[in-house]
């Protein structure tokens, strides 16, 4: 199988999967449906091109550099003619700030290649969920042979610096993968993009599933106090 490692950073991400209305909330890691959004958008696709092949791309990311959620208020001003200005509701949206993910998305070999080629010379302007927060440095880590999940497992460390000093010396990298038919617990999320036509945009559900998270090495980070040394150990 080959896989296509994606590297998501950026001052702000939101990665909707249930906004309605005046509340646009975030998951706390990226969506499917936005990377493909990300990923249609690079090749030039249109909202109502087919997204069929790129739907159908196994995904899974992970959490290399946790966000904060930051909550933004906004106005809008609707304003008709012949009529006065009307003032619309209040609106909520939220964000991930200074975070950093390693996606994945894996499928046919030619696909993924014509996808790394795609992100080094976008048609459209690219975005992490939302078309205010704009991905910071090189997007496509290149593509790469194995399953998703040992892919993902094996693939260095992408936290800034200043963050890996904050942590300990051992980190756990969270994964959040697709669940393979059958897994028990799994988690449902209606995150399949199936069309983006503006009047009809529609969504699948999918199965995620949290195996294990990935241990990483961290000797950057900071040292733990070891309380029973003062006491002459446990």
């Amino acid at each position: 199988m080959s896989v296509l490692l994606l590297r998501l950073a950026g001052p702000m991400q939101s990665w909707g999967d249930s906004s309605r209305f005046n509340k646009r909330r975030t998951r706390a890691e990226p969506t499917k449906s936005g990377v493909i959004g990300l990923l249609a958008a690079a090749q030039g696709r249109r909202r109502t091109d087919a997204i069929e092949d790129l739907a159908a791309l196994s995904f899974g990311v992970r959490v290399d550099q946790q966000g904060r959620i930051e909550r933004d208020f906004q106005t809008a001003i609707q304003r008709l003619p012949g009529s006065k200005p009307v003032a619309m509701p209040l609106s909520h949206r939220y964000y991930l700030t200074d975070a950093v993910f390693l996606a994945a998305v894996a499928g046919d070999q030619a696909l993924l290649e014509g996808l790394h080629e795609a992100l080094g010379a976008p048609r459209f302007p690219l975005y992490l969920g939302r078309r205010s927060c704009p991905p910071m440095g090189e997007i496509s880590l290149g593509v790469h042979d194995g399953e998703l999940e040992d892919v993902l497992r094996a693939a260095p460390w992408q936290a800034a610096a200043w963050y890996r000093r904050q942590q300990g010396q051992r980190v756990d990298l969270e994964l959040v993968l697709d669940a393979p038919p059958g897994t028990p617990l799994a988690e449902t999320s209606r995150d399949v993009p199936l069309s983006f036509d503006p009047e009809r945009r529609e969504y699948g559900w999918r199965d995620i599933t949290r195996p294990d998270p990935v241990a990483m090495s961290n000797p950057d980070g900071r040292v733990e106090p070891d309380f029973f040394a003062v006491y002459g150990g446990a």
